[in-house]
């Protein structure tokens, strides 16, 4: 039990004695004193007031007093300002907690406790590489994993890949008319960065062949649209010019809108489209030729994947593909018909009425019989329970799905699958550029692997700049610039709260002085510098010497905050959220800066100061290490 836990059960214990009460942690607040106060803790009363009748003074002086009297190893003492009682935790609890705890690495971890967690993450499209997006979700969906692990969960990490579909379609036909045989080989190539090209190939064909039908739209030639096609563009035409009519701001967001949706009937016109439409029932169909180049095509991407999920250091227990699953749900879909829970249109297509949780009806097969995304995602959130026997399904996906996650988990809670209540959506916000939205029709996303060589560019400039790795061998530098670059990223990543959209500055990520990720690695390799040189002594000796010793206010400062690590482990576990970890440990190195700036420890005053700042140091280490581990990050033993 931690010293948070532990001062709530004292302080309901001698309150329940005191006025011969049943209270809770929830009658009253603890929180660390001030500052310009004296004391470690404050138990605000006047919550409890009511229930003990008393005055703050007289309330204060008689809990302070049991307290101090039946806990002297715990508190050495207490004081009241206006309503507030200060506790003083004792110098033995520090001791007890520095000696118990200086060396060891699993800190703040707890045991096993029997239930199972599958996260899912990444779930990149195997028509482009993975980009800068894919990166926060990886790295978010991994260190969740991490911390969910020290919590005492068994976790499964997963991922599903979405291997068929009209996005891989437009790669395909575009290799096959632009390709001319091109391979990874032959170009030169990471394969997904091939396949992405060519999908970028694609748009550029597709909005040429647009504005060919505008141009020809323009000039009153329709007859090469379809019939369904022209009565839409007729009808979209005509709301456009009542919408010019009114000319006001609402009627310029319809206006948009309405473009939008005329550009999307044009581009399902063009001969290009046609054709990606014709492969993918090709492909449904298992047609030898497109399954030979679907197959090649995809085993280019997944060398390339493999190749970055390899260098961010992401990994996966179990990775289901979407070409594999995608029929999964019909079987359910079909009992629910049986049972009223799904209905079935006139056209034949079955849906499922989700107003009366405020949302709307929800298609789950088409009128051909074909599944949608929905349907796929409830037979796979069914097939992961049964292979697994789960407590817990997490999935890490942008807020764009928000909708798209309430739909899943309603429809699996109205079907009655055992699972549904324990479906939670781990949404994040999207990665900005400081120049906007990155756009994969454009060409504009920023590359994973692109980003990592510029981070372990802008690394090797920083610490060369600092002149402090003449001593290191290529091979040690490159290993350090990429430790450094990837820690940059990832911390940055993942310092914002995932509910949060954020803005991406690579120069601003890997500032060695600021709130980033290499100030803590510098730290960290600083105590380890200082570890290597000075020898620290033995284990028994410990209790007596620091029981000889006060705490200074920076080292007090510096206990206190290493105590708190297995509560902040908790509370990001609960949160589901890293940022509790990146701002903790980035506060623990900032605050072993200011207590190395103002006291040695290779020369302290005397041998027994030296040995307590050398555990301290030594635990500071371990905490800075286990942390950053959480968030993915390694930390250099020298830099």
């Amino acid at each position: 039990m931690y010293l948070a836990n532990m001062m709530h059960a004292l302080v309901i214990e001698a309150l329940s004695e005191l006025y011969g009460a049943a209270f809770t942690d929830k009658d009253f607040q603890i929180n660390q004193t001030k500052p310009e106060f004296e004391g470690d803790y404050t138990v605000v009363l006047f919550s409890l007031l009511k229930k003990t009748s008393q005055s703050p003074q007289v309330l204060g002086e008689a809990l302070g007093n049991k307290l101090v009297a039946e806990n002297a190893s715990f508190f050495s003492s207490f004081n009241i300002i206006k309503g507030f009682l200060n506790l003083t935790i004792s110098n033995t609890y520090w001791v007890n907690l520095l000696a118990t705890n200086y060396n060891d690495p699993c800190f703040g971890k707890q045991p096993l406790n029997g239930k199972r967690v599958m996260v899912e993450y990444s779930s990149p499209n195997t028509n482009k590489p993975l980009h800068l997006g894919h990166l926060r979700n990886n790295f978010l969906g991994w260190s969740v994993s991490e911390i969910l692990k020290a919590n005492g969960y068994e976790v499964l990490k997963s991922s599903i890949v979405n291997d068929r579909g009209i996005h891989i379609c437009k790669s395909m036909i575009a290799w096959q008319k632009f390709g001319n045989g091109e391979t990874p080989e032959s170009s030169g190539k990471k394969g997904d960065h091939l396949v992405g090209d060519f999908y970028v190939m694609f748009e550029d064909e597709l909005k040429k062949q647009a504005t060919e039908l505008l141009e020809k739209e323009n000039a009153g030639e329709i007859s090469h649209y379809s019939i369904e096609q022209q009565e839409q563009l007729i009808m979209l035409q005509q709301q456009r010019n009542k919408f010019l009519e009114e000319d006001d701001s609402k009627s310029k967001e319809r206006i948009t809108k309405i473009d939008a949706e005329l550009m999307e009937t044009r581009r399902g016109a063009t001969d290009i489209m046609l054709e990606v439409k014709s492969m993918l029932l090709d492909w449904e169909a298992g047609k030898p030729d497109v399954i030979e180049l679907w197959t090649m095509m995809n085993g280019w991407v997944y060398d390339g994947m493999n190749t970055t999920y390899y260098n961010i250091g992401s990994d996966f227990d179990k990775t289901y593909y979407e070409s594999n699953t995608y029929l999964l749900g019909k079987d359910i879909v079909q009992d629910g018909l049986d049972k009223n829970t799904f209905y079935r249109k006139p056209d034949s297509s079955v849906w499922i009425d989700l107003t009366a949780e405020g949302l709307d009806e929800k298609l789950v097969l088409r009128k051909d019989g074909t599944s949608v995304y929905i349907t796929q995602d409830i037979g796979l959130a069914k097939q992961k329970y049964d292979e697994y026997k789960i407590d817990q399904s997490i999935y890490v996906i942008g807020d764009e799905q928000n909708y798209h996650m309430k739909v899943l988990k309603l429809i699996c809670q109205r079907i009655g699958l055992k699972y549904a209540d324990d479906i939670h959506h781990l949404s994040y916000g999207m990665v900005e550029l400081p120049s906007g939205k990155m756009k994969s029709r454009e060409g504009t996303v920023v590359d994973a692997d692109d980003i990592i060589e510029e981070m372990e560019k802008e690394a090797r400039e920083k610490t060369e700049a600092l002149g402090k790795v003449k001593d290191f061998s290529a091979e040690e530098l490159q290993q350090l610039y990429h430790t450094i670059g990837l820690g940059a990223l990832k911390f940055f990543l993942l310092r914002v709260d995932p509910k949060k959209r954020m803005v991406f500055n690579p120069e601003e990520s890997i500032d060695f002085h600021g709130f980033t990720g290499p100030f803590i690695q510098y730290n960290y390799a600083r105590i380890r510098s200082i570890l290597r040189k000075n020898e620290i002594g033995d284990d028994a000796e410990k209790k007596n010497i620091y029981l000889a010793l006060d705490f200074l206010p920076l080292e007090k400062e510096l206990i206190t905050s290493l105590e708190k690590y297995p509560v902040i482990i908790k509370q990001a576990c609960e949160e589901l959220n890293p940022s509790a970890i990146a701002v903790y440990i980035f506060n623990i190195a900032k605050t072993f800066s200011s207590f190395f700036a103002e006291h040695s420890i290779s020369n302290a005053e005397t041998p027994e100061k030296k040995q307590l700042r050398l555990h301290l140091s030594m635990m500071t280490a371990n905490v800075i290490k286990s942390g950053m581990g959480l968030l993915g990050i390694q930390v250099p033993e020298r830099m």
